[in-house]
């Protein structure tokens, strides 16, 4: 079974380091080490570093992969039209269990993190700077690095800079949950898609990239646009920072050039020689078969050529000993668990899409392949975040790249291998239930079932439409689930389906950890005699 990566994993460069030199010398670059090693740095003017940008190609390194010099100019300009301060904010919320190369840039190297935010600032006249972070470490590393260089939040700061700590969940990392949760909201997207280079931080145009970008732009502006291409591919130049876990001897964070062969990548990490396939990207990201890995090299363009996504910069191999449609399984379940919980199609869809996989390998047949594929689609760009797009791409992904596989379990009794959990998730391989805001035990598993009493149920199909997180109706007309966990966000529905049943057939009970269910209701329910009443009514 898989292992927790840890904050900061081994790091390994192949040919010569840029963003992690100086990791031979010290386990953290402080700023006088990070000053020999790297050296000063001269502020550029915004145009000449929208320029640089646009040069090198750069792109943000968080996932989306947008151009950075659009980013700069389209935030400088919206600023110039309003007449307001822009913002910086470095996203540094790494909340994927397979992505750790911007915790070890944030624990080892957080002034060239810096260097390219505080570019940026003095650059556009910005006087906030934020970095996000959710882990202890990170956030350690971070405000050390700020206090080296004499930057606080106070008021009299010509630049006030802070750390913004949020909860360790997967929708954390959108943008628009930090900027959400630096203005003092839950850590969650608002309902509304805005782009924080119009309206971002207090409503100010706000340039918010990736940690590994604004490092990347550091040491473009040390080096110049010549010598940063003189690295990796022509059009593509630089290096890449690689989160490598998943079926390796080693899990890894490794600096490459881009053009590097993926087989040369997984063979450093202690791989398998022929993986089963590779899950390119993240979570969010793509598989590609074995006989698409000899092709791939380490870029942008050349893994979506292939069918694969950088994405993250989290590349993952199976080996031939485990049940694909099995790992996939229980990393659909885990982004289930990860929805905010507001939006429908996330909520209800990605934990109906991990359902009918599970159906699949159950045996439901081509009936269950089509269901999943319909629930796939139908919640593509319908929610307030990219998560159940993510989501839904990986699922079809795992069809696409498995297709033996997926006729073995839709068309026979399966593939005859078990399931051995190589794709990292939480520690114990304990699987997060969300709730909007997160934070404290918000994070933790249910701490409620509900039940429902086949002797009092006449199918009125009332606790279906109040809570669908957890009851769907059979062909009957009656619930499908004896018993469930409820979802930490809809505990409050849960409360109102026990209140409106007409049966009175539900009850709520709390699940303590290892210890049998207490008996106890502890969620408020009508008692019997009431409820006479107030159906006679």
């Amino acid at each position: 079974m898989n292992e927790a990566l840890p904050d900061v994993p081994e790091v390994r460069v192949v040919g010569l380091p840029q963003l992690t030199s100086g990791f031979d010398l010290v386990e953290r670059l402080d700023l006088a080490m990070h000053l020999k090693v790297h050296g000063p740095l001269e502020p550029l003017g915004g145009e000449q570093l929208a320029q640089l940008s646009e040069r090198i190609n750069l792109k943000g390194r968080g996932g989306a992969g947008f151009p950075f010099h659009k980013k700069l100019r389209s935030v400088a300009e919206a600023a110039i039209k309003r007449g307001v301060r822009p913002v910086v904010v470095v996203n540094g919320s790494e909340d994927e269990p397979a992505c750790r190369k911007d915790a070890v840039l944030i624990n080892r190297a957080p002034h060239l993190i810096l260097d390219g935010a505080l570019l940026c600032a003095e650059a556009m006249g910005a006087r906030t700077l934020v970095i996000g972070v959710t882990r202890e470490s990170t956030q350690r590393s971070m405000e050390a690095a700020l206090a080296e260089r004499g930057l606080s939040n106070g008021r009299r700061s010509v630049l006030r800079a802070r750390v913004q700590r949020n909860p360790v969940r997967m929708v954390t990392g959108a943008a628009a949950s930090l900027v959400r949760s630096i203005d003092g909201g839950p850590a969650i997207p608002p309902g509304r898609k805005i782009s924080a280079s119009k309206s971002g931080v207090g409503g100010a145009p706000t340039l918010l990239s990736n940690a590994e970008t604004f490092a990347q732009l550091a040491i473009a502006a040390r080096i110049g646009p010549e010598r940063y291409g003189n690295t990796g591919l022509y059009d593509e130049p630089g290096t890449v920072m690689l989160t490598v876990s998943g079926a390796v001897a080693r899990p890894m964070v490794i600096e490459v050039p881009t053009g590097v062969p993926l087989r040369y990548v997984l063979q450093l990490v202690g791989a398998p020689r022929v993986p089963q396939g590779v899950l390119t990207g993240g979570y969010h990201g793509k598989w590609i078969d074995a006989a698409t890995v000899d092709e791939a090299i380490v870029s942008r363009d050349s893994l979506q050529q292939v069918g694969g996504s950088l994405g993250a910069g989290a590349i993952l191999p199976i080996g031939q000993d485990t049940c694909p449609l099995g790992e996939s399984l229980r990393v659909a379940q885990w982004l289930a668990q990860e929805s905010a919980g507001q939006c429908g199609p996330c909520y209800l869809g990605l934990p109906a899409a991990a359902r009918g996989l599970e159906d699949i390998l159950n045996g439901g047949g081509p009936a269950a392949l089509e269901a999943v594929k319909q629930v796939a689609r139908n919640v593509k760009r319908r929610g307030a975040c990219s998560h159940p797009d993510g989501s839904a791409m990986f699922i079809e992904s795992t069809f696409n790249a498995f297709t033996d596989d997926l006729a073995a379990h839709v068309l026979g009794n399966g593939c005859g291998r078990p399931v051995e959990g190589v794709l990292p998730l939480l520690e114990g391989g304990g699987i997060p239930t969300s709730i909007p805001g997160g934070g404290g035990e918000g994070n933790g598993p249910s701490r409620q079932k509900i039940y429902v009493d086949w002797t009092l149920c006449r199918g009125h199909g009332l606790c279906a439409d109040i809570l669908p997180e957890v009851f769907q109706l059979g062909a009957d007309g009656f619930p499908t689930v004896a018993q469930a966990d409820v979802p930490r966000f809809a505990e409050a529905k849960a409360v109102r389906a026990v209140r409106r049943c007409p049966a009175l057939a539900l009850r709520i009970e709390e699940e303590t950890r290892g210890q049998a269910p207490s008996s106890r209701t502890t969620l408020p329910v009508l008692p019997q005699a009431r409820g006479r009443r107030a159906l006679g009514r």
